[in-house]
């Protein structure tokens, strides 16, 4: 049996995920044709590449060996994509942007209808995420994060940062009470995240020793963190402009210093020659900037 580049690609996202579900889901497609993919793999390398364990499938001894071989071709495959990207000279197509869940929910909305006033013949796939990888293996051709990602080969421009704030909502604080000062706001409801600590390292910068036990509802994903906040199950840090917009929320202690997210533009340097690129670029940078 002839061995693709389609069979080794799965072979890899089995064994980075550990199970042909977390594969199915990096790969956006089915199970069925990843477990087909990989019985032909194995069939064309005459080996078993996997063992069925509890906790998923695990790379067996053989396929240990591959995996540096088929990371080397997957970044060759994800550059070759990014040179072929990199000569096109029309406007027309697509353009994959990646941004956080809160970032893709309440701001690009807007700007991407006015992009597409702007330049209608540019498509666009939104990929709600934070990983670096995105950019690193061709996800994306520009990410929007609150972080500076770290890698020789990519573009970076700061353009600005975004303030924080705590909010609660107006039937938590008529139930609970505002708290007085940052002493105070131990006492009440906090909102939290299960494994993100940066909320526990502000408080405790401001002199209040937290730990996780603090926070009542712990959730990892802003975009429920959000929501939490938003139904009235304690005080929690939002974005001041998505807090503020919003007639229930009403925030607290404003005078506790938060630290504001910086805005980052990123996108790998051999893409942006690409006319298409460059202009999705320069017009989120012009509808990004502060005002």
């Amino acid at each position: 049996m002839e061995l693709d580049w389609s069979l080794l690609r799965t072979v890899l996202a089995v064994a980075d995920h550990g199970s042909l579900s977390g594969a199915a889901r990096h790969l956006g497609q089915s199970q069925p044709t990843l477990g087909r993919h990989v019985k032909s793999a194995e069939q064309a390398l005459a080996c078993t590449l996997f063992k069925r364990q509890a906790r998923g499938l695990v790379p067996t001894t053989a396929c240990m060996a591959l995996l540096p071989q088929l990371r080397a071709m997957a970044a060759s495959a994800a550059q070759l994509r990014l040179n072929a990207a990199g000569h096109s000279e029309t406007l027309s197509g697509s353009v994959r942007i990646t941004a956080s869940e809160v970032v893709a929910l309440h701001l690009l909305p807007p700007i991407i209808a006015q992009m597409r006033r702007d330049e209608p013949r540019i498509r666009y796939d939104i990929l709600p995420s934070d990983s670096s990888e995105n950019l690193f293996f061709g996800k994306a051709d520009i990410a929007i994060r609150m972080f500076r990602p770290e890698h020789p080969d990519m573009v970076t421009r700061k353009l600005g940062e975004i303030a924080l704030g705590l909010y609660a909502h107006k039937s938590y604080l008529a139930r609970r009470g505002t708290p007085k000062d940052d002493k105070d706001l131990i006492s009440h409801d906090l909102v939290g995240y299960d494994t993100d600590e940066r909320i526990i390292a502000v408080m405790r910068a401001q002199g209040l020793m937290v730990n996780r036990d603090h926070f009542v509802v712990r959730y990892d994903s802003d975009v429920h963190y959000n929501a939490l906040i938003e139904a009235g199950c304690g005080i929690g840090a939002l974005q001041a402009g998505i807090g503020g917009k919003n007639p229930a929320l009403v925030r607290v202690l404003p005078d506790i210093p938060l630290p504001a997210l910086p805005v980052w533009l990123v996108a790998p340097g051999g893409l942006l020659p690409n006319p298409r690129i460059r202009r999705v670029w320069d017009l989120l940078v012009q509808y990004l900037l502060p005002a």
